[in-house]
């Protein structure tokens, strides 16, 4: 379970009971029409993980909403200031259009400059991961650039619909500046609600790609769920994502739990470069919905990538570990068996192929 699932709710419960339903019922736009065939979609029309005997049960969910109500995680937003690499169009422009460069945005939002063409991925500008903007989880830092700043992107990749990924106040910003989309299936619509042409909207079920913009992309399987409200839980397929430019791939997870699909990956799509691993939001109460940090370390040694670089963290509170410990946990085993960890700054860029001592940024930060 996620906690934007509840977020959801909370919205619906909340906006219903003062007679505001339409704030909710606003996100739900594009139901109507049924995604593709896909063999992840039950007789229900409903996407589903493939079966998976380890599996792990999610507690129920009143218990789950009982203990958001009536817990208050301890040390789950910092104190201090996040520390932000400020960057401007001039910086994005001067970066080497022969390389790839991967700029972290914050949470899972990345911008990637490859081979000189940009490129968007789970883009968040909005202060609250949230269908509303008064309630949800706030940012802990601003982004190190503002949507005004971004050059022109020729595609914009989403791993699935839940808002701290699909931001729609984002993609509305953006819609006159993104010339392809590239998104799971279902999510067409989810972007067409939100004034997106559906001509420039490409949709793909697990395993399937294309090529834009000198990119190789292919969605490849998750273990997650989707929905944005109460009544639509799984009506939208999720995905991690393969990409290459030039001799160079890079992996992201989107949001992901542990499963026997990482190694799939790399045995269909290997080698990697650098693998961008969700590391955040896990719980007991929901173990198969997110990785723990010990399980992003297996999804990055069944990947056989060759760098990990951690993802979905440092921007928003989205469950009960401290803000710090996902990163904590990694680079612990990492310093232990020498894996070549990447924890870049908001803001940092990263240049493949390029040397870079990497640092806990965030030690001493309360």
């Amino acid at each position: 379970m996620h906690l934007l699932s509840h977020l959801a709710v909370s919205c619906s419960l909340i906006l219903t009971s003062v007679g505001l339903f339409a704030g909710c019922a606003a996100v739900r736009a594009g139901e109507a029409e049924r995604p593709p065939a896909s063999t992840q979609r039950g007789d229900d029309g409903r996407f589903r993980n493939p079966p998976d005997p380890s599996n792990r049960p999610t507690e129920g969910s009143w218990k789950i909403w009982s203990r958001f109500l009536f817990e208050t995680p301890v040390g789950a937003v910092p104190l201090d200031p996040i520390p932000v690499r400020r960057l401007d169009r001039a910086t994005l422009d001067a970066l080497d259009p022969a390389a790839n460069h991967i700029v972290r945005l914050g949470h899972s939002s990345h911008l990637l400059k490859l081979q000189g063409r940009y490129w968007l991925i789970d883009p968040v500008f909005s202060e609250r991961a949230s269908p509303v903007q008064w309630l949800g989880p706030k940012r802990f830092h601003a982004p190190p650039l503002s949507l005004d700043e971004l050059p022109p992107i020729d595609g914009l990749i989403l791993s699935h619909d839940h808002y701290d990924h699909l931001d729609q106040a984002t993609i509305e910003a953006l819609r006159e500046r993104v010339q392809r989309y590239f998104v799971p299936l279902g999510v067409r619509e989810r972007l067409q609600g939100m004034g997106v042409d559906p001509q420039r909207v490409q949709e793909f079920d697990w395993w399937q790609g294309t090529r834009h913009a000198g990119v190789q992309l292919t969605a490849t399987p998750a273990h997650h769920f989707s929905g944005r409200t109460l009544w639509d839980r799984n009506s939208t397929l999720w995905a991690s994502w393969f990409i290459q430019s030039g001799d160079e791939r890079i992996f992201f997870s989107g949001d992901s739990g542990y499963f026997a699909g990482f190694k799939a990956i790399a045995e269909r799509l290997g080698p990697i470069d650098i693998a961008l691993l969700e590391n955040g939001a896990y719980d007991s109460y929901w173990p198969s919905a997110h990785m723990s940090p010990e399980e992003t370390v297996q999804a990055f040694k069944d990947l056989r990538a060759k760098q990990l670089y951690l993802v979905h963290n440092s921007t928003f509170n989205l469950g009960f570990h401290t803000w710090h410990d996902p990163m904590d946990r990694v680079a612990d085993i990492a310093e232990r068996e020498g894996l070549p960890l990447r924890t870049p700054e908001i803001g940092e860029v990263l240049t493949l192929g390029r040397p870079r001592q990497n640092q806990r940024w965030w030690k001493g930060l309360r």
